[in-house]
C-alpha cells in the first residue's frame, strides 16, 4: 500500500464512506519506514494497541537517535530499553521532552496521555540486586498506563519482610516476581495469593547460579499454581505483560 492509497482510505473514513472497522482491516498491512539500517513498524500500534519499542543495546547512539527523531516527528510515544546515559543525552539534544530512568535504563518521550486504572501490578524483588531488573518492569509498565506497587528486599532468607506486605500483593490484579541465586520466591508467593505470577529469573548469584540459570530452572519446575516464567532478566517483557493482564 502506498501513500496515495492511504490517503483515499482516510478520505473514504472522513466523508462516512467507508466504516472505520473496514478502515482499519485494510491498514493490516500498511508499511514500514525504512531507514536503511532499521524498519520502524508505526503501523503495530493499530494492529497491537502498542508502538514499537526499541531496544538499545547493540545499537550505536546514532541509530537510536534517528529511530527516536523519527518516531518522535509522527506523534507517538517512545520507550527505549536498555539505554545507555550517553544515548539518552544525545537524543535529548533534539527531543528536549525526553526522560530517563537510570535504575531501568530506559528512555521515555510521552506525546500521548495513557490512561491508567484503578487495579495495580504488585512488583516483588527477593534482593536489593534485583531492583534494575524491577525497575526496567515498574517503568515499562508505568510508562504504558498501570499503576505499580514496588516491595523490594522482601526474599526467602527473611518471610516476614514479605509477610508484612501480603495485603499489597493479594489486592493486585498481577504480581511480578523477581530473584536471582535459587529462584524461590516466586514459588512462594505462588502458593500465598489467588493471582497471577510472572517470574523474572536475574543472573544475580554466586557461581553455581550460572548467571540465572539456575533461577530460570527453578521457576520454571515451580510447584506452585499460576506462575508464568520471561527470560533471564527480562524485566521489560514482564512489565509488558503484567500491563496486558492488568487491562483485560
Amino acid at each position: 500500500m502506498n501513500s496515495e492509497e492511504l490517503k483515499k482510505i482516510l478520505t473514504q473514513v472522513q466523508e462516512q464512506k467507508l466504516e472505520v472497522n473496514d478502515a482499519l482491516r485494510k491498514l493490516e498491512d500498511f508499511p514500514y519506514s525504512d531507514l536503511g539500517f532499521a524498519k520502524i513498524d508505526f503501523h503495530r500500534e493499530i494492529r497491537t494497541g502498542y508502538p514499537e519499542i526499541i531496544f538499545c543495546e547493540g545499537k550505536t547512539i546514532e541509530q537510536v537517535r534517528k529511530i527516536c527523531e523519527l518516531m518522535y516527528k509522527k506523534g507517538g510515544n517512545i520507550i527505549a530499553t536498555r539505554a545507555s546515559r550517553e544515548m539518552f543525552d544525545d537524543i535529548k539534544k533534539s527531543i528536549p521532552s525526553a526522560k530517563y530512568y537510570n535504575t531501568a535504563r530506559i528512555i521515555s518521550v510521552q506525546q500521548k496521555k495513557t490512561e491508567t486504572g484503578e487495579s495495580y501490578i504488585a512488583i516483588v524483588t527477593a534482593g536489593t540486586s534485583d531492583i534494575p531488573v524491577a525497575e526496567e518492569a515498574a517503568v515499562t509498565a508505568e510508562l504504558l498506563g498501570n499503576k505499580v506497587e514496588r516491595i523490594f528486599d522482601a526474599g526467602v532468607a527473611g518471610l516476614h519482610r514479605l509477610v508484612d506486605k501480603i495485603s499489597v500483593l493479594r489486592k493486585a490484579k498481577v504480581v511480578i516476581v523477581i530473584a536471582g541465586m535459587e529462584g524461590a520466591l516466586a514459588s512462594i508467593i505462588g502458593g500465598l495469593i489467588t493471582k497471577p505470577i510472572i517470574a523474572v529469573p536475574t543472573s544475580i548469584g554466586y557461581g553455581a547460579n550460572f548467571q540465572g540459570v539456575s533461577a530460570l530452572l527453578a521457576m520454571l519446575t515451580s510447584c506452585a499454581n499460576g506462575v508464568s516464567v520471561v527470560n533471564i532478566d527480562n524485566g521489560f517483557g514482564a512489565g509488558f505483560n503484567a500491563n496486558l493482564i492488568n487491562k483485560l
